[in-house]
């Protein structure tokens, strides 16, 4: 075994430890557990009963005991008798948890848990693009290599305008997403727009294994990108970049766009920088607090590092990146983190459903709050819509600017030692 694998080994081996004391499983924001098969309850029960469990499972576990300072016995009052089919367990579930006023806590039926279980198994079934809605537009922002999507030439910054002969401007990108997605060796058939041309792709849907870290160097800098901590293989997937950086003076780690993932990934990876302290804090029920430290380890990442962040870099994102900002680590370049400090933890329900609930908040290393705030960038640099129409990326280009000139400094002050 590499010496890398052994790190990475007993590394991962002692914050699972340490995690496991607070028994916490969370999804796109942190998550504990990393075998999904024990995430799913195959348990068949009554559609009301399945509203009931529900309703008693937030009642039980959600951070905040005043539920959002309302009586929550009413709703199992109002639902009593009236639940005949899932459809109305999900109507009412989503109507009850709305009274939360909690973006974040989520029920999700069959198909949607079975959708997170995939991405958090690091595959799913699919063309191999990213998508995000722009003023109603459904735009691809990213094709990822080796995928049905780059064999058909799809590129960031198309917009698709239907799916299956279904428009789908103004769709949620769950919706669209469901739409792309399929059995595998099946067709979609996808209208693209292009600056001003249309044109029909129909691509075959395959297997699609999510790469969620990629590294490359220029010259003497190393950078590597970080698009998802969801997946279980990025520590494996760190080390490799890692390794293929180490002849780096100094390092650009890209989280832009990365809207979180398993809290043990950016622990993991915020302790091959931090070598002793705590990384971060989780706040649950009550106030009860618990501080996960930085593990002992003999291997240390210590060159000139920039951070890029962006306003949809969030949860895991800003724990990695607020640790390393606290204890000055790294200067952060971009624009201001989106601002997700709440912990949502994955409840497995009957009939194969499940729940994202928020279960706790989570601190800095110096304590901040940065729900709904953010992480502020040490280096404000935006992008204009120029620059992504002409695809120049300015706020990478400044990274490196400013890390040769860190490395320089560097190097000038290590020869008057």
């Amino acid at each position: 075994m590499k010496k890398s694998q052994i790190i990475l080994f007993l590394i991962t081996v002692a914050f699972l430890f340490a995690l496991n004391k607070f028994v916490m499983n969370v999804n796109q924001n942190m998550l504990y557990s990393m075998d999904t098969s024990e995430l799913v309850n195959h348990e068949q029960v009554s559609s009301q009963k399945l509203f009931d469990n529900v309703w008693q499972t937030v009642k039980n576990n959600y951070y905040d005991p005043s539920m959002n300072h309302q009586s929550w016995s009413r709703w199992k009052e109002h639902y009593h008798g009236k639940i005949k089919t899932d459809e109305d367990a999900k109507v009412a579930i989503d109507t009850m948890l709305a009274s939360l006023d909690d973006p974040y806590s989520k029920y999700m039926d069959k198909r949607e848990y079975n959708d997170q279980n995939s991405s958090i198994d690091s595959k799913i079934t699919g063309i191999g693009v990213n998508i995000a809605s722009n003023s109603g537009k459904i735009v691809i922002i990213n094709v990822m290599e080796g995928t049905p999507a780059q064999a058909a030439n799809l590129q960031a910054g198309d917009i698709i305008l239907d799916i299956d002969g279904k428009t789908v401007n103004g769709l949620p990108l769950s919706d669209v997403a469901s739409l792309v997605k399929g059995p595998e060796n099946t067709f979609v058939q996808m209208t693209i727009l292009r600056n001003k041309d249309k044109f029909l792709k129909k691509i075959a849907r395959k297997e699609i294994k999510i790469k969620t870290v990629k590294s490359s160097m220029d010259k003497n800098i190393g950078y590597i990108q970080i698009s998802s901590f969801l997946g279980t293989s990025t520590p494996n997937e760190f080390m490799e970049a890692v390794e293929k950086t180490k002849d780096a003076d100094g390092l650009i780690l890209d989280l832009r766009g990365n809207t979180g993932g398993l809290l043990p990934n950016a622990v993991f990876i915020a302790n091959l920088f931090i070598s002793d302290g705590n990384i971060v804090s989780i706040v649950g029920r009550n106030n009860y607090r618990y501080d996960i430290f930085a593990q002992n380890t003999e291997f240390l990442i210590d060159k000139p590092l920039i951070v890029l962040i962006d306003g949809a870099s969030a949860s895991a994102s800003e724990i990695l990146s607020g640790a390393l900002k606290d204890y000055k680590k790294a200067k952060l370049l971009g624009t201001t983190t989106f601002g997700k400090g709440m912990v949502q933890r994955i409840m497995p329900l009957p009939n194969e459903t499940g729940l994202n609930l928020t279960i706790a908040k989570y601190l800095t290393p110096s304590g901040s709050d940065i729900n709904k705030i953010g992480i502020s960038p040490d280096i404000e640099v935006k992008l204009t819509l120029d620059d992504i129409n002409n695809k120049k990326d300015k706020q990478l280009d400044t990274a490196k600017t400013i890390l040769q000139q860190m490395i320089d400094a560097d190097s000038t002050t290590a020869l008057k030692k």
